[in-house]
């Protein structure tokens, strides 16, 4: 097992996951809401924002297993009743996270494009790899993950009441059971999106420069 390999991997993991929760808290208070900034969650301490099993655990076994790199973190805590323009403020905030992201990815591409096949160039493209992972896996709309808030937005409210119920019993140990249920499932599923995500970001160089 390569030391140096999973220390990288957790610093990207803890920089990319803190920029993801405090777009959540930043977009959450330009709408309005206070809560995150009155918990604390405002700051750029990685240790605010860490789960134990979707920052740290879920992201290590899944690279010691060769497999695509995806996590979450404590999610940031916001009234959806105190944001600007209802659901769809409220699905801002949800999909600030994964946005930031996808363009964190979009960077880090950026930088292995000029880089190269060098030492930095394959850190950049660690980057963009587990960025993308992040993104793909946020924007499942289950509870609690990013996605369900676009689906709050859009579905009707007996699915909404169903997502709440969700929520209500452990959106997170739900999450647990998904992954173990259907872990190769969701490796095909990321593994594409990652690729097709790579492809774009590819084509768009090709293209533009």
């Amino acid at each position: 097992m390569d030391i140096f390999g999973i220390f990288l991997i957790l610093a990207i993991i803890l920089v990319s996951m803190t920029i993801h929760e405090v777009m959540h808290g930043y977009t959450a208070y330009w709408l309005g809401d206070r809560t995150a900034h009155d918990h604390g969650r405002l700051t750029f301490n990685p240790l605010v924002h860490i789960d134990p099993f979707l920052t740290i655990i879920l992201p290590i076994l899944l690279f010691m297993s060769g497999g695509p790199i995806f996590g979450g973190a404590k999610p940031v805590p916001f009234d959806p009743s105190r944001v600007k323009w209802g659901e769809f403020g409220a699905m801002l905030v949800g999909i600030a996270g994964p946005l930031t992201n996808l363009l964190l990815a979009f960077l880090a591409f950026s930088a292995y494009v000029f880089a190269g096949d060098t030492q930095f160039g394959e850190i950049f493209k660690m980057a963009t790899y587990v960025n993308l992972g992040f993104f793909i896996f946020n924007m499942i709309p289950i509870p609690p993950l990013d996605g369900s808030r676009v689906l709050y937005y859009l579905a009707p409210d007996t699915v909404r009441r169903g997502m709440q119920a969700m929520e209500g019993i452990g959106g997170i140990f739900i999450i647990f059971l998904i992954v173990f249920l259907f872990s190769g499932l969701i490796s095909s599923f990321m593994l594409g999106s990652i690729e097709f995500l790579v492809n774009a970001f590819a084509r768009f160089y090709n293209i533009f420069l």
